[in-house]
């Protein structure tokens, strides 16, 4: 079992032959497993389609009805955060970029600023801030 769940954070295309069989046993074992599985990698599938903003909508909506007739509490939870934030995730699929670079950015900052522990002059800041990351 502990081998099993190397396989459970891959696409099933990507499964060696030992963690197929592994993956096979498990979800004979336990089939809310296999559900479980299921409905992580349709999610997965729906953000790797190459897909416009209103085909992934429809998709995300099936899979809120999927996740709804499953029962898993944590699915759910998912599904709930996703649906409130659904403009936003959504604006991935306008040119299929992330906010990956603002919070690298963001980090980054907070770092720089932690190093001074505290700035009387802003003004000084932003222009040490800018010589240093623009």
């Amino acid at each position: 079992m502990a081998r099993g769940r190397y396989a459970l954070f891959k696409s099933p295309e990507k499964w060696t032959d030992s963690q197929h069989q592994r993956a096979e046993m498990l979800f004979s074992l336990y089939p809310d497993l296999r559900e479980a599985y299921r409905l992580s990698q349709e999610l997965r599938t729906i953000f790797n389609k190459r897909s416009a903003k209103d085909s992934a909508r429809l998709n995300l909506a099936r899979w809120y009805n999927r996740v709804a007739d499953s029962g898993f509490k944590s699915f759910n939870t998912i599904a709930a955060t996703f649906y409130e934030h659904s403009d936003e995730i959504l604006n991935f699929f306008d040119n299929r970029s992330t906010n990956a670079s603002a919070e690298s950015i963001n980090s980054k900052i907070k770092a720089f600023r932690a190093k001074l522990h505290g700035v009387n002059d802003t003004k000084f800041f932003i222009f040490r801030l800018c010589n240093i990351y623009a």
